[in-house]
C-alpha cells in the first residue's frame, strides 16, 4: 500500500489526476481488462471509467482492442510514459519557436495600443475642457502659469474653478513670473490650496499653461487657443521629474525676490 501511495504521488507530479493514476495503477496489475474489471479495482464506476481510460488513451499509455461487449483496454509498456512526454516536449519546444516568431507581431500591436495618447481641444470651450480635465486629477497638480494670460484667456472662468478645485481637495503648486495680478493670486494660496513660487518675469516670462497630473501633461496655449492632452504614464513622470528641478531652482529665487 505504501508502494502504491509513492506511485500515486509521483504520478500526480507528472500532471496526472488522482482519478488518471489510480485507474493507470490498477490497469498496471491487471495488464488489461474491460472497464467494468478496471473500474471495480480502481474503485471508480464505469461512466467515469471510461473517461479516466479515454485520458489515458490520448496520453499514448493504454490501447484499446476489441469491440463491444468484449472491448478490453491494456496498459501499455511503462517506458511509453517517457515517450508521452517526449512528445509533450517537443510539442512546447514547437510552441516557443512559433512564440518567438509571433511576438514581434504582437509588439506591433501592443505598442499601438500603448503608445501615448494624444487630444487637442480648439476654441476657448476646449480651453475650458482641458481645465475641467484637471479636477479628475488624484494628486497634487505640477503647474507652470502665467496669471495674466490665465485671467485674459478665460474670462470670469477661473475664480470659479479655483472654488471648485480647492473643494475637490486637488492640491496644486505653481510657478508664476512675478508681476502684480501673480502676487495677488499668491496672496489667495490658503483658500485655494495652492503653493506659489514666483520666478523674475524679466528672465523667465513664458505664454501656455502646463499642468503636470496623474499620468497626464495638460497644455493651454493661450496665443493659439488651442487646449492639449498627453495621457501617456512615461512622459507625465519625466516631466514630473523635470518639474521638480524647476521648483528648486524657483525656490531658490522666490526667496530672492522677497
Amino acid at each position: 500500500m505504501k508502494e502504491n501511495g509513492e506511485l500515486q504521488s509521483t504520478l500526480r507530479a507528472l500532471d496526472f489526476s488522482e482519478k488518471e493514476s489510480t485507474v493507470y495503477l490498477a490497469l498496471l496489475e491487471l495488464g488489461k481488462g474491460t472497464v467494468s474489471q478496471i473500474s471495480r479495482k480502481a474503485g471508480i464506476n464505469r461512466t467515469t471509467g471510461y473517461e479516466i481510460l479515454d485520458s489515458l488513451i490520448n496520453k499514448g499509455i493504454v490501447t484499446l482492442s476489441g469491440k463491444e461487449p468484449k472491448t478490453e483496454y491494456a496498459a501499455e509498456p511503462p517506458e511509453s510514459l517517457i515517450a508521452h512526454y517526449k512528445k509533450k516536449a517537443e510539442e512546447a519546444s514547437d510552441r516557443v519557436k512559433r512564440a518567438e516568431n509571433f511576438v514581434p507581431q504582437l509588439l506591433r500591436v501592443y505598442a499601438v495600443q500603448n503608445r501615448p495618447k494624444i487630444k487637442f481641444y480648439e476654441g476657448t470651450e476646449g480651453l475650458k475642457h482641458v481645465y475641467e480635465d484637471t479636477l479628475t486629477s488624484s494628486e497634487t497638480i505640477r503647474a507652470y502659469a502665467s496669471v495674466e494670460d490665465v485671467n485674459d484667456g478665460i474670462p470670469n472662468y477661473f475664480p470659479e474653478y479655483f472654488k471648485r478645485r480647492a473643494a475637490k481637495n486637488i492640491h496644486i503648486r505653481a510657478i508664476f513670473p512675478e508681476t502684480p495680478l501673480a502676487h495677488e493670486r499668491s496672496a489667495l494660496d490658503s483658500d485655494e490650496k495652492r503653493v506659489s513660487l514666483l520666478v523674475p518675469h524679466d528672465r523667465f516670462s513664458f505664454t501656455p499653461e502646463i499642468n503636470i497630473y496623474d499620468n497626464k501633461v495638460m497644455i493651454a496655449s493661450w496665443r493659439e487657443k488651442l487646449g492639449i492632452i498627453i495621457e501617456s504614464e512615461e512622459i507625465a513622470d519625466v516631466m514630473k521629474k523635470i518639474y521638480e528641478l524647476a521648483w528648486e531652482e524657483a525656490r531658490r529665487l522666490n526667496e530672492q525676490l522677497n
